[in-house]
């Protein structure tokens, strides 16, 4: 019987596990059980983060959006009520774009909203 060697997977998983923790602090790096643990939580929030990411660009856009329209002296939930009236169907990353870059676009869609 010709002679088996053994663990060529095992091996290649851990080297995959150890060069994903490359970078993290003491053991989580270097110890296999504490790599795996730490690539498991790193994803984990990854994909939370990866959700939480899109509410907090909504909040900025809202910001960005309400400080605009604060100039032209009307508030933000005012003017995306009269904006809903007059059905303007513009989002809000697209009114906080113009808000920022370019405010006498925005200015004109105050004055359809009014």
């Amino acid at each position: 019987m010709t002679r088996v060697k053994r663990g060529k997977i095992s091996i290649k998983r851990r080297r995959n596990v150890l060069k994903r923790t490359k970078g993290y602090h003491l053991g989580r790096k270097s110890k296999e059980r504490m790599a795996q643990e730490a690539i498991l939580h790193a994803g984990k929030y990854a994909f939370q983060h990866r959700r939480k990411k899109k509410g907090e660009f909504r909040k900025l856009w809202q910001i960005k959006i309400n400080a605009a329209s604060r100039e032209q002296g009307i508030s933000y939930s005012v003017f995306m009520n009269k904006l809903k009236k007059e059905r303007i169907v513009l989002d809000r990353k697209i009114l906080a774009y113009f808000a920022e870059h370019k405010p006498e676009v925005f200015n004109k869609i105050i004055e359809k909203a009014k």
